[in-house]
């Protein structure tokens, strides 16, 4: 029993010694009874110090009225807590909380007190801590670069975040106890709703990010990534729900993949032109050659010209293939709108039916553009061909017109910059585009047309060749009411103009013959048969040559001086551009035309120099490569 006793009696003097507050008893005279080691520990003093007198309480109060009972802390009569500003043995202070009751006798005479002491210093350095975490955590949650909602486990919205309310266009307090569900596309409503599910993430597996549509009218696409809030108990208290507004993302993800696309089949489009080309650049030909010995008038004349018209339509239908991956060569020159329409008019009526009504509009005043006329027209066909397949019965309108862009227009992926424009616009009363699809009207091989009905290039020709053009194509749709493309095309220069139709002039009036040696380079031999013979009924010596190595021949032999290189770009073996690098070594001042039915770009970087160097694009007439020779020898 005794041993039980000592043992409850250790237990105790342990709690009262090592409390986490201070205990002190004084008397009277302020002469310490007991002082606890929590509290000697604060004032750094031994509890002999205290206990025998040599410290005394005024002697660790700093500050006192004068005049206060030696055992009042507070220096205010009657009182039995407040807070105090204690000093320890080195001087410093710190501030207290003391909370104390005094023992009297019968007479009321001051025996001792019973004291309890809290540091409250510590406690404050805690809250000032406590109070500055809160308020970092606030900024990071208010200043976050994404938006944040605390979400209840209904799905309304308990607290959210600037960022967040900028993307939903809503102030944070209009938001509170709004549902979360109210704010996404319904579309994805059932997705999100899935993963706030009460079970979502429980099992501590990390839950995969969510795509969706805000409901505005913007289409801003968000990526979230949701967390369960728990208790203490392990109950779903809520989520931590993250917006990443990822909608730029997702316009640079379709714009990559639509440059892949371009690429793949632009390839595929480059590789048959050559062959197409070259056989077209003979047909053309001979068909001019013959030309040259049968008049209008003649029996065979009619059927020649049929030959070379559908030549000629092969080779747009070449240029429609190669348009949309942007690889075509174009070959631009001032045009009016005007008179393109009034030459297509005709031509648009046969194909748009006789149910359609075809309306023109022409503006005042067009100013003129600088662009491929065939490729042109290829926009306005297959745009007027897209709206009569959209049409059972309707109106075809084509209007025309200036327009001074003030500032630089944004429009999805497209941004327009400031200038002065002629713009076309094509505009139907159809069944107008469904949103979803708005977005891929443009992607090569896209098509809602029955299969066999169309092949998903047009909108894509349209695209590639506005685009080479140098122009922007908008479009406006609402399903039901009909689809506007409006087609923005910049005007040339007026002093272009003026330069452009005098040089015209001059070139229409010219002689094509001329004299010189020109090495003629093609592996193909019915167009260096039909170049050949072109440029000598033109007066000049022609030294053929079927492939780059053989031209290699033909100039260590030939002594007398050669004026002009015509060469084709892709050959066997030796191309074009290594062919004109080898040659330049010995005649660094031999001038070259390049013939090939790819893009001038696509080869010019493969050059170390321009200086000398001209293109002529396959398919061509007789007249174009003796008006392009007569051209590069007159320079």
């Amino acid at each position: 029993m005794e041993q039980i006793m000592r043992e409850e009696q250790e237990r105790f003097v342990d709690l009262l010694e090592n409390a986490p507050v201070g205990f002190y008893s004084a008397d009277a005279e302020g002469r310490f009874l007991f002082a606890n080691h929590t509290l000697c520990e604060w004032l750094g003093l031994a509890q002999n110090d205290l206990e025998l007198g040599r410290v005394r309480l005024h002697d660790v109060v700093a500050v006192l009225p004068e005049g206060t009972a030696p055992h009042d802390p507070f220096g205010l009569p009657g009182a039995s807590q407040g807070e105090v500003l204690l000093k320890d043995s080195d001087g410093e202070t710190f501030r207290a909380s003391i909370r104390q009751d005094v023992v009297t006798d019968e007479s009321g005479k001051v025996l001792r007190t019973r004291s309890v002491v809290r540091d409250l210093s510590r406690e404050m350095a805690m809250a000032a801590a406590l109070e500055e975490s809160e308020h970092r955590f606030e900024q990071l949650f208010a200043k976050a670069p994404a938006g944040i909602a605390l979400i209840n486990p209904a799905g309304a919205i308990q607290e959210c975040n600037d960022a967040f309310s900028r993307l939903i266009g809503r102030a944070p307090q209009a938001l509170r106890s709004v549902s979360l569900f109210d704010l996404v596309a319904k579309a994805d409503v059932e997705a999100l709703k899935g993963a706030l599910a009460p079970a979502a993430g429980k099992t501590g597996t990390k839950a995969p990010p969510l795509e969706v549509r805000l409901a505005r009218e913007e289409g801003t696409v968000c990526t979230l990534f949701v967390n369960r809030t728990e208790g203490s108990d392990g109950a779903l208290t809520g989520f931590v729900v993250h917006f990443i507004d990822s909608t730029e993302q997702k316009n640079l993800e379709r714009q990559f993949a639509q440059s892949q696309k371009m690429q793949a089949v632009g390839q595929l489009a480059g590789g048959i032109a050559h062959d197409f080309n070259n056989l077209l650049t003979a047909m053309i030909g001979f068909s001019d050659l013959l030309l040259l010995r049968h008049r209008p008038g003649d029996q065979s004349f009619a059927d020649i010209m049929q030959v070379k018209q559908n030549a000629n339509r092969a080779a747009n239908l070449v240029r429609q293939l190669l348009a949309f991956s942007r690889q075509q060569t174009l070959q631009p020159r001032l045009l009016n709108l005007t008179d393109i329409l009034a030459e297509l008019s005709h031509l648009l009526r046969r194909l748009i039916g006789e149910n359609i009504e075809l309306k023109m509009s022409h503006g005042r005043d067009l100013g003129m553009i600088k662009a491929d006329q065939g490729q042109l027209e290829q926009v306005i066909i297959n745009l007027a061909v897209n709206a009569r397949d959209a049409m059972e019965g309707g109106v075809l309108t084509i209007r025309t017109g200036n327009q001074k862009v003030e500032r630089r227009r944004k429009l999805k992926d497209e941004s327009m910059p400031p200038g002065n424009y002629t713009v076309i616009e094509v505009q139907d009363t159809g069944c107008g585009i469904p949103p979803e699809n708005l977005d891929r009207i443009f992607d090569p091989f896209f098509s809602t047309k029955e299969v066999g009905a169309g092949t998903g290039l047009g909108l894509s020709t349209v695209y590639g060749i506005v685009k080479q053009t140098g122009g922007y194509v908008f479009v406006d749709s609402t399903p039901g009411e009909g689809t506007t493309f409006a087609i923005y095309l910049p005007q040339a220069a007026e002093q272009e103009v003026a330069t452009t139709l005098q040089e015209a002039d001059v070139q229409d009036r010219r002689d094509l013959t001329g004299a010189g040696t020109l090495l003629l380079v093609e592996d193909e031999d019915a167009v260096r048969a039909f170049s050949a013979r072109a440029l000598r009924n033109k007066g000049y010596i022609v030294l053929e040559a079927n492939s780059g190595e053989t031209a290699l021949q033909i100039l260590e032999r030939q002594e007398a001086p050669i004026d002009l290189l015509v060469t084709d770009v892709v050959m066997p073996r030796l191309d074009g551009p290594s062919l004109v690098r080898e040659v330049r070594r010995t005649r660094p001042d031999l001038k070259v035309i390049f013939i090939s039915g790819y893009a001038e770009d696509s080869f010019r970087k493969r050059l170390d120099e321009e200086v000398g160097i001209h293109f002529l694009a396959k398919p061509f007439s007789l007249k174009q490569l003796a008006g392009k020779v007569k051209e590069v020898l007159g320079d």
